[in-house]
């Protein structure tokens, strides 16, 4: 079967070439052969359902791979079956990526390719540079594959990993290196994220899924400035003693590469002092310091807090409440007890679903009362400790812990978003394990 493959594609390929020395074509020939460059022949997968679901949407494959390369980029991208490559080599080197693989169990679309842009280590933090690969390379890939399959439900997901590169200096020396970014969304993640309308509904998508930059977890936060990355031919040393000659003139822009995938040329500057972006805000201070003076400055509402709701918030005597450190963001952590009728039993999803609705919600609006202007944290926790009420009631030891940022929960307060956009931009960890949680399904008795 491989040798009877490759005979095929090599008869079509040389045909192409034939037709293109003779300056002829054959519609959607050239095409078709460019396309299925991209993807990975059946034959080259091991696993054999892996490999059935392959052959059996080779067309859908090769006509994602066709749109993926009609996108235009920024600068310069590849798909190829390996990252980290230089240019040179990676014009010579095998482009076919696509490819049906699995991820912690669950079966991927999976999309790696190379993008030939450049982020400065000393302007951009690791976080904007993979906010910005993503956006820019990412998020067209996902809108050029995920529509082809989105009613196929052997999809459980999407696995797409790009490389891209990073400027720094090492002792002095200026360095140039790859850096990887992986983008994991389940599939409604991924579905979620198409048809979302605002950065709002975007950013909720994107938290159901996982990020690693060089295998490293990692927050993109869609609301987040990026300064723009930098074309790698161009010397960061020269562009920076430039900008300190002359402090008027706008940051060079990308050449482009001659091959039309690279970024069109700039247009002359306007005469005008152009003012420099802002740099974006210092991460937040999350010291022991930092939070103890927090916790200081909010005491007097925390005791408010404790005195005035505690017959329906039923906080944890011996767990105060307490300033914490939780994803670059300082938190108010309210310990308590969700105390659930006997009915409510089932899967631990269901336990913290009904935990939400029937007691974390009710607190929301009257807790919100207290913390009109805060800027000095950036968000409220609760952790619950589930039980059942009744003597039939089967024991139960879930511990559930509910992270949401104050701009959500404003949101919520004021009827602009619903519970589960609520828990979509939060964080929602069941026994200490991050999970995607949805009321309707969970509360329906689906165990996930």
């Amino acid at each position: 079967m491989l040798l009877e493959w490759s005979m095929r594609r090599s008869r079509a390929d040389w045909l192409g070439l034939v037709l293109c020395v003779l300056g002829l074509s054959v519609p959607g020939l050239i095409g078709t052969s460019v396309a299925l460059a991209q993807v990975v022949s059946p034959v080259e997968i091991k696993d054999p359902a892996l490999r059935a679901l392959q052959q059996q949407y080779m067309d859908d494959l090769r006509q994602a791979g066709a749109d993926i390369l009609s996108t235009h980029f920024d600068y310069p991208f590849y798909l190829s079956r390996k990252l980290d490559l230089d240019q040179a080599r990676q014009q010579v080197a095998d482009q076919s990526s696509i490819r049906f693989d699995t991820y912690r169990g669950k079966t991927v679309l999976a999309i790696t390719g190379n993008y030939y842009a450049a982020y400065s280590t000393q302007k951009i933090n690791a976080e904007q540079r993979a906010r910005s690969t993503f956006l820019n390379v990412a998020l067209p890939i996902l809108k050029a594959a995920v529509p082809r399959f989105q009613n196929n439900p052997q999809v459980q997901g999407y696995a797409v990993e790009i490389s891209h590169h990073i400027m720094g200096k090492v002792m002095g020396v200026s360095m140039e290196r790859p850096e990887n970014l992986m983008v994991f969304l389940p599939r409604t993640g991924a579905l979620k994220l198409l048809v979302a309308k605002d950065e709002t509904a975007q950013q909720s998508a994107l938290l159901q899924g996982q990020l690693f930059l060089n295998a490293q977890p990692i927050s993109i936060w869609l609301n987040d400035s990026v300064p723009p990355p930098v074309n790698p031919d161009d010397h960061a040393d020269d562009t920076a003693a430039n900008a300190q000659s002359n402090p008027d003139q706008t940051e060079t822009e990308a050449v482009p590469t001659g091959n039309g995938s690279g970024p069109k040329p700039a247009a002359s500057a306007p005469s005008a002092t152009v003012k420099p972006k802002e740099p974006p805000p210092p991460p937040r201070d999350t010291s022991t310091q930092a939070l103890a003076a927090v916790q200081l400055s909010n005491q007097p509402w925390v005791d408010s807090i404790v005195k005035e709701l505690e017959p329906q918030a039923h906080f944890v005597a011996y767990a105060p409440p307490k300033f914490v450190a939780f994803r670059q963001g300082i938190y108010l952590e309210l310990s308590l007890n969700s105390t659930l009728p006997g009915s409510a039993a089932g899967s631990r999803y269901k336990l913290a679903a009904t935990a939400f609705d029937d007691h974390v919600a009710h607190l929301i609006r009257p807790l919100m009362s207290y913390f009109k202007d805060s800027k000095d944290f950036d968000g409220i926790g609760f952790s619950t400790n589930i039980h059942l009420e009744g003597k039939s009631a089967p024991a139960v030891s879930e511990a559930v812990e509910f992270f949401f940022p104050l701009s959500s929960l404003r949101c919520y307060e004021k009827y602009d978003c619903t519970g589960q956009q609520l828990l979509d931009a939060g964080t929602v960890l069941i026994n200490g394990e991050r999970v995607a949680l949805d009321l309707q399904i969970a509360e329906g008795g689906s165990s996930h």
